[in-house]
């Protein structure tokens, strides 16, 4: 991993988003605000290799279902949602060293389902393209 001082990122604007759980042990997961959108990134480490040396495709699609499910609970107010379907298309590969953007979109919300999509991109070259379909739950189940 580089260090992130050295990485440049928070010189870009990118702040470290804290998580002390899954997203703890795969990320850090960094954001920033760009004209009013949220956008989220995680730089592909040596743990995040496939068999090939490439960036295994799970660290894609878990950085598509969180930064889609982070979008959706801020854009809608849900506090507690669900995700209830993500369709991933793999596009191209992602390496160790790149910095993999997600910029994801609410493109509908209802009373109980929030409809997503996110462009998962590396220098502005696509890698994955996901829809993901939350579900408002109405309570917390974590407890």
């Amino acid at each position: 991993m580089n260090d992130v001082t050295e990485s440049g990122l928070p010189a870009q604007g990118w702040s470290i988003l804290e998580d002390d759980g899954f997203i703890g042990y795969v990320g850090p997961l960094w954001h920033r605000l760009v004209d009013g959108r949220y956008e989220y990134a995680i730089e592909g480490q040596r743990k995040h290799r496939n068999r090939r040396g490439l960036v295994q495709g799970g660290l894609l699609m878990t950085l598509a279902d969180r930064t889609c499910g982070m979008t959706a609970r801020y854009e809608s107010g849900s506090e507690h949602l669900a995700t209830i379907q993500m369709d991933t298309h793999f596009i191209d590969a992602a390496r160790i060293g790149d910095l993999i953007v997600s910029v994801p979109r609410m493109v509908r919300s209802t009373k109980t389902l929030i409809f997503m999509s996110a462009e998962l991109n590396v220098d502005g070259r696509c890698v994955m393209l996901a829809n993901g379909v939350f579900k408002v739950m109405r309570g917390h189940a974590g407890k």
